[in-house]
């Protein structure tokens, strides 16, 4: 069974983006932006305090017409993150993300953060697994013993 600790060896990128709780939305949109990412992480030195994503964006800024230069990431961050270990198995990450609908997991061991995993980390871990496990099967099937 595949864990967390898996996915973060096989992801190219192993770099965690923050942001200070009191930074702008402007700079954590235009961070965001820059890294090609959907969230970052929310931190007060080591620790973790919450997770700004673009949905957070969406709804707390553009629906309810704010401005992100004047509004701190603290303001609209989801303060409740949930972290998982790098020993959690994929599909128990699977299943908490949709119970909770959250897209992304920070990893930590020991209370120190080494690693975040997206919900697109996870469905591509697997998905490369299935098809090995088919390309075996039909190796086998057809008598190959390449």
């Amino acid at each position: 069974m595949a864990t967390v600790a898996d996915v973060l060896r096989a992801k190219p990128h192993k770099v965690v983006y923050r942001i200070a709780p009191d930074a702008t939305v402007f700079e954590a949109v235009l961070q965001m932006e820059q890294r090609n990412v959907g969230a970052l992480l929310v931190m007060d030195g080591t620790r973790i305090v919450g997770i700004v994503t673009e949905r957070d964006y969406a709804r707390k800024i553009v629906l309810l017409d704010r401005s992100s230069r004047a509004t701190r990431v603290s303001d609209i961050m989801t303060a409740a993150v949930l972290c998982v270990s790098p020993e959690r198995a994929l599909e128990e990450c699977m299943a908490l993300m949709t119970e909770t609908r959250v897209r992304h997991l920070p990893v930590m061991r020991d209370d120190e953060l080494v690693g975040l995993v997206s919900i697109g980390d996870l469905v591509k871990h697997i998905i490369s697994e299935q098809t090995f496990v088919i390309e075996q099967l039909e190796r086998y099937i057809a008598g190959r013993r390449d």
